[in-house]
């Protein structure tokens, strides 16, 4: 009997497949399935900075910024429930449920995060996922000042909380690996990879910049199944491979990349709560075939410190696939 027991921010799972931060975890019905169809354990869906700056009575400030604003503050509610019943939630859900359940806040400054932080533990959280959406558009911001941002909200979260703390972060560092060791000395316990930014695009009828929400593909993995082998033990953080995990082979390979869990999203809307079945089913039919009997033994068996040639995960397998495309014969 293949054993798929894995450990994630210090929980003990039962399977490595986790459901992630959608409308489907936004209401005790959704979480109730996902439950029921097999997810080991729940990310909430984050609860934002802009809501929380709207609770703490800055609405005149969001005015002046435009209507849109308050507007947007104010549409997150029915994705969330808002500031108190993302807290009743919480415990709802830790009553219900019997997997873990992961709060999320999403933000880039202290705010009200470290605040709500202790309310989401209060409430009964098992751990705390900070989202953490910084786009730096000023000229004038250098990198470190960005990263900076990042380590001083994880020092703040860590010092508030007793719960494990995972940040979900963008693949758009200059040096990953170095600020993957700075936010683990900050206080990480954990690394989700990668967070999805939504991209805007332009309406060419209305002459507006519209929002567009495109659902991931298993092509998309391939950026955190690099970044996963490269930092598995590096650091001595929980690493969970999200973006494009759809399939059980891309189960299969985040693990052998040497994830501790793999997070879905775009799949589960997509195909329901139930698609978790024959990928749990197909995992397990994997590692049966190919003489596996846990998660341990299978995780990072392909990681950059277990393979061969390590430069695979570098400079040496972009040279490899430009050499792999022949032109075509005329």
């Amino acid at each position: 009997m293949v054993d798929l027991r894995t450990r994630y921010l210090d929980l003990d799972l039962r399977t490595p497949l986790v459901a992630s931060a959608s409308p489907l975890t936004g209401s005790l019905d959704g979480l109730r399935r996902l439950e029921a169809a097999g997810a080991a354990a729940v990310v909430l869906p984050s609860l934002f900075e802009e809501q929380l700056a709207l609770e703490a009575r800055e609405v005149a400030r969001l005015l002046e910024g435009g209507a849109g604003s308050l507007s947007a503050a104010l549409t997150l509610d029915d994705y969330n429930a808002g500031p108190f019943g993302y807290l009743a939630l919480v415990a709802q859900a830790k009553a219900a449920l019997s997997i873990p359940v992961v709060a999320s806040l999403n933000g880039v400054s202290r705010g009200g995060w470290v605040r709500y932080a202790s309310r989401m533990e209060q409430a009964g959280a098992d751990a705390l996922e900070l989202n953490i959406y910084y786009v730096s558009s000023r000229p004038g911001s250098s990198a470190s000042e960005v990263e900076w941002h990042y380590l001083d909200v994880v020092r703040s979260v860590r010092q508030a909380i007793g719960i494990p703390l995972a940040v979900k972060l963008s693949p758009y560092f200059s040096s990953l690996a170095n600020l993957a060791g700075q936010l683990a000395e900050a206080g990480a316990d954990g690394l989700v990879l990668f967070n999805r930014f939504y991209q805007p695009d332009l309406d060419l009828e209305t002459l507006e910049v519209a929002p567009r929400l495109e659902l991931s593909s298993s092509a998309e993995l391939r950026l955190p199944l690099r970044w996963i082998a490269i930092l598995h033990r590096r650091w001595g953080i929980s690493l969970a491979a999200s973006t494009g995990v759809h399939t059980a082979e891309d189960v299969v390979k985040v693990l052998l990349a040497g994830a501790d869990v793999a997070m879905m999203t775009s799949a589960l809307l997509h195909n329901g709560p139930d698609h978790l079945r024959p990928v749990e089913l197909r995992l397990r039919d994997w590692m049966d075939r190919h003489r596996y009997e846990t998660i341990d033994q299978l995780r990072g068996q392909l990681s950059q410190r277990s393979v061969p040639d390590p430069a695979t995960f570098e400079r040496a397998n972009y040279i490899k696939t430009l050499a792999s495309r022949t032109p075509p014969r005329r």
